[in-house]
């Protein structure tokens, strides 16, 4: 773990830098009538003042992601007034007359969370997602969750195929672990542990860098973006002086649980289990009544972008989504374009996909370090080059010369864009352990590139993946918590709204399917997201 670097880190103060915002809200929770405080300035990780304008775009954000009272925790932590999923449940509500149940319909559930003691919880908060499924027809759709602040929640899904539809009801955090997830960015940022070695001939030193460093008697460098205003500091080594910096280190991770705090996040009670039914957990589904509007016309108000139907991502109200099955179909679409991946690993794996399914592609040697790139093949046949970069710091990788790393935004300055030009986005994952304020700044700087791309190639198709549900369990929950990902996702949709952009639904994408929630996911998984970039590629092409 780096004892060294660990001996190297004190308490105290420290500060930040950075930019602005813009801001909308959409989620799988739906939050009734709730504003956030005014911001408070944060004691260690704080940011550059932002104008006037600027600053009230950020309190926009700030309360349309604003999430319920929770309850305050108190030492020490005892489950019996939490939330226990065993406890809770939900119940199907009768349809419309309490009569039958038609595609094209919706269908509404009931929840309602008790604590450990078997008493109904009598205030929101709590982390809840759902789907409706059918296994047999590789059938499922998210559903949308709207807390009543009460104890009791809704979920609504439409009704898209014929047969069996049965619902699944998800804790994936208790308001309570929501409580010590909110106050975990504020008072250790530095959870995840990085570092840079500095070396000048025979002479090396090796400090912590972070986005936010506390306070010390050690001077520190500055490697703030200049162009973005991305802040990256490190402590000054004693030797050396900060141009000597030669790389880019994640050693570990500082374990902050304790022992009752790790009684919120047990995969058995509390953490990502499912909600019993109090009564029948599926309906039968009969065919579309006539002069009903057609599933996808007619669902662009359920605020879901799609459904898997077969196995098959089906668009709801947007871009028809068309299947590349072969390698023929996915190069025919991609001849003559340019195809550049920004992100973390969540978006290589679309590069490798592409890479895996272009078999006249040759991957062009650029040096580049494991994980983090860059990345290029080049098919000269056929004209297409596709490229991946890693997003500039925090990222969670071993090591990677400092020299390469490189901000998204200022990647975007580099492209001359075109109707032939295709850039793909995504960047979340590790940003997860850092006040929401960063993230904002982060998609502000990018969303100013993107908007200066589209101004001067407005031909240029840009892509955003969001962030998805993970594979949480005790050992990452401090860094990969669904509950920081639900809040990024509110953050990316406000801050590109309106601009010509095209989002991926990574979340609905991963919560419908069958498949267990990962980082990484499945191949199937990324079959149909890859399916939906290139049906935004070639809308028209039928294969």
């Amino acid at each position: 773990m780096c004892p060294n670097l660990l001996a190297s880190m004190s308490s105290n103060k420290q500060r930040c830098v950075q930019g602005e915002i813009n801001y909308e809200e959409n989620s799988t929770i739906i939050l009734k009538k709730v504003t956030s405080a005014p911001p408070v300035p944060e004691e260690f990780c704080t940011f550059k003042p932002l104008s006037s304008a600027d600053a009230e775009e950020e309190r926009l954000i700030l309360d349309s992601i604003a999430w319920p009272e929770t309850p305050l925790l108190v030492t020490p932590l005892l489950l019996n007034q939490t939330s226990d999923a065993a406890h809770s449940t939900f119940t199907i509500l009768p349809g419309r007359g309490g009569g039958e149940r038609h595609v094209g319909d919706q269908l509404e559930v009931m929840i309602q969370m008790y604590d450990f003691q078997g008493n109904p919880k009598k205030s929101g908060g709590d982390a809840i997602v759902a789907r409706l499924h059918n296994r047999a027809l590789e059938a499922g759709v998210a559903g949308r969750v709207v807390d009543h602040l009460n104890g009791s929640y809704s979920a609504v899904f439409p009704l898209l195929w014929e047969g069996s539809a049965q619902v699944e009801v998800m804790l994936v955090h208790s308001s309570e672990a929501v409580t010590f997830l909110r106050r975990l960015n504020k008072d250790h940022p530095d959870r995840v542990i990085f570092s840079s070695l500095f070396r000048s001939g025979s002479i090396s030193e090796t400090t912590i860098c972070n986005v936010c460093l506390r306070q010390t008697s050690q001077p520190q460098c500055n490697y703030t973006d200049h162009r973005t205003g991305d802040p990256w500091f490190c402590y000054k080594p004693e030797k050396l002086s900060c141009d000597a910096r030669m790389n880019h280190m994640k050693p570990g991770y500082i374990s902050i649980l304790k022992d009752d705090e790790k009684k919120l996040f047990q995969s058995n009670a509390n953490l990502k289990v499912f909600i019993p039914a109090s009564g029948p957990a599926n309906v039968t589904v009969l065919p579309q009544r006539k002069g009903q509007p057609g599933v996808d016309g007619g669902s662009g108000k359920s605020g879901l972008s799609g459904y898997y139907y077969q196995g098959v991502w089906r668009s709801l109200g947007g871009t028809k989504v068309y299947q590349f099955n072969n390698s023929s179909a996915i190069s025919q679409c991609l001849k003559g374009k340019v195809v550049h991946l920004y992100g973390d690993s969540t978006v290589r794996q679309w590069f490798e996909y592409l890479d895996a399914k272009l078999p006249d592609a040759k991957q062009v040697n650029l040096n580049s370090v494991k994980v983090a790139g860059p990345y290029m093949i080049w098919d000269h046949a056929k004209n297409i080059l596709a490229t991946f970069r890693i997003h500039g710091p925090p990222f969670r990788i071993d090591t990677m010369p400092s020299g390469k790393v490189s901000y998204i935004a200022n990647e975007l300055e580099t492209l001359v864009g075109g109707a032939n030009t295709v850039v793909v986005l995504g960047i979340w994952a590790h940003l997860n352990t850092f006040p929401i304020e960063l993230y904002i700044r982060r998609l502000q700087s990018i969303r100013r590139a993107v908007v200066r791309l589209l101004n001067r190639a407005p031909g240029t198709l840009v892509v955003i993946r969001t962030g998805a549900l993970q594979n949480v369990q005790l050992f990452n929950v401090i860094c990969n918590a669904d509950w920081f990902t639900l809040q990024l996702n509110k953050v990316l949709r406000a801050m590109f709204k309106g601009l010509n952009v095209q989002l991926v639904d990574a979340w609905d994408m991963v919560l419908a399917h069958h498949l267990p929630h990962d980082l990484h996911p499945k191949p199937p998984i990324i079959k149909n997201m890859v399916d939906v970039l290139l049906s935004y590629t070639c809308p028209q092409k039928k294969t």
